[in-house]
């Protein structure tokens, strides 16, 4: 890699993740508005709350895995409606008539990969509606239940149930939103997305405040006026992007889906997404179990530990997935492989010199960071460690969130699932009890597990990405849905 050229493609790439990055940023800010209230109110509203997130990340997984489907397809065909093949300017001596046949050809390619883009945004922003309605009914018959189902105490589990009813509700709108910020993100415009989810989340951390508190002479509803608060958000911004996609403000258009083809490329692209994402949560139960037979200030500190890392390195990492999903899918839609390797790599060296480097603060001034969530020192010594496993495999962790975008962006999505499952059942899971529960080393066997995981998902994805197939399967999968234009 040259310096120049590096230097190119890291400007173009984070001008693609700053807005994503800003808008995790207020999510991120969002969720933690939701904890200070719900502490204001009771340890039980906390815990109630903190148990029904459990079960929201499912839905949200879902969401994100249709999404990842939305932008893998939308990014190659929006690609491929940009490439220009610059037929007409060699071609400058021959007559007119091949002049224009080339034009003419050159038209219909782009009509074609247009049209294929917006089957692709609406298929899968109908289908994500369609996979909320289920969770719109657990919640809403299931919810309390659910709660007492982890051992809750009763209070726990009406609060938490009252919580998850509300939120599932709204779970078709959350899965349309995101599909469809995704789907806006992968056509380059990353601004739309973060310009309506600053605006919802703003909207969010107001209500969450009046409802759950009962400000300005409205009524106290406490935690199912959270709810509320987030249910809200997530209509408006559904709303918000659906019309944004309607309007003439996006370049992708929203259609009625009548295209298999698409439809069948889209459910192979997003099920492994969806999957992983489902995985690696129900994942977290037995790690979360062993903490706490390690001691509940062992499991408080991972929390915090985590929550350290994630607060000052998610936004960075969730904008560059994000970017070198776009850059990839793009360059792959222009045919060029050569080129979408290449931004993989840089983009994944972008992501170690700033997230490594970040990480290596977070592992030296580890105390200092923890000290601002925690001041219980048994909670804060355990936190520091947890915080300097997770600074020190910052890179390895990157590389993976990097990487795994960039195959995304080519279709291929079951080497990430197939990383990040073994990753945290294999090591994260069984290292940690093999090494902290049946060789007896407790949390050391917790931190070797935990960055032994990131290691390994990072090393399969970056030999996947190395020696795998993707471009070719990318450029069958172009030409199925006739996008690619070696086909005229």
């Amino acid at each position: 890699m040259s310096t120049r050229s590096l230097r190119s493609v890291w400007r173009r790439v984070f001008s693609l993740a700053w807005p994503v990055m800003a808008e995790q940023t207020f999510r991120t800010l969002m969720r933690t508005t939701d904890i200070v209230v719900t502490a204001a109110i009771s340890p039980v509203a906390v815990a109630a709350i903190g148990l029904a997130d459990l079960y929201a990340r499912f839905p949200l997984w879902v969401g994100l895995g249709m999404g990842g489907g939305a932008i893998a397809l939308s990014s190659q065909d929006t690609g491929a409606a940009d490439a220009d093949d610059g037929s007409t300017d060699r071609n400058s001596g021959d007559t007119d008539r091949a002049a224009n046949t080339v034009e003419e050809t050159t038209t219909d390619a782009t009509a074609r990969a247009s049209a294929n883009r917006d089957q692709a945004i609406s298929t899968a922003v109908v289908l994500g509606a369609v996979l909320g309605l289920p969770f719109a009914a657990f919640g809403w018959f299931y919810g309390e239940q659910a709660i007492a189902l982890l051992g809750a105490p009763a209070d726990v589990a009406r609060l938490g149930g009252q919580y998850l009813a509300v939120i599932f509700l709204t779970a078709p709108a959350r899965h349309v939103a995101l599909v469809a910020a995704r789907s806006l993100q992968g056509t380059g415009d990353t601004r739309t997305p973060m310009y309506v989810n600053v605006v919802a989340n703003g909207l969010n951390i107001s209500l969450s405040v009046v409802l759950g508190l009962g400000l300005f002479g409205v009524e106290a509803l406490g935690v199912v006026g959270v709810g509320v608060a987030t249910a809200a958000a997530n209509v408006l911004t559904a709303s918000a992007l659906c019309l944004a996609l309607l309007g003439s403000w996006s370049d992708a258009n929203l259609v009625v889906p009548s295209d298999p083809v698409v439809f069948r490329q889209l459910v192979a692209v997003s099920a492994p997404s969806v999957a992983e994402g489902l995985l690696s949560t129900l994942a977290e139960f037995p790690f979360n179990a062993m903490l706490l037979g390690f001691g509940t200030a062992v499991n408080a500190a991972f929390q915090v530990g985590r929550r350290v890392y994630q607060q000052v390195t998610s936004p960075l990492g969730r904008g560059y997935n994000v970017a070198v999903s776009v850059v990839v899918g793009q360059a792959l839609g222009r045919n060029d492989p050569g080129e979408a390797r290449y931004l993989g790599w840089a983009t994944a060296a972008l992501g170690v010199v700033t997230v490594g480097t970040i990480g290596g603060v977070l592992a030296v001034f580890a105390p200092t960071f923890v000290r601002a969530f925690t001041d219980d020192p048994e909670t804060a010594r355990y936190a520091v460690d947890f915080a300097r496993v997770y600074g020190l495999t910052a890179p390895f962790l990157v590389s993976f969130v990097v990487l795994q975008g960039a195959l995304r962006g080519a279709s291929e999505t079951r080497v990430p699932l197939v990383a990040r499952t073994t990753g945290m059942f294999g090591f994260m899971v069984g290292g940690t009890y093999l090494l902290g529960v049946v060789w007896g080393y407790g949390v050391l066997g917790a931190y070797v597990g935990l960055a032994l995981s990131y290691v390994w998902m990072a090393a399969v994805v970056a030999a996947s990405f190395h020696r795998g197939d993707w471009a070719v399967r990318a450029a069958r999968m172009l030409a199925d849905r006739g996008s690619s234009r070696s086909d005229d």
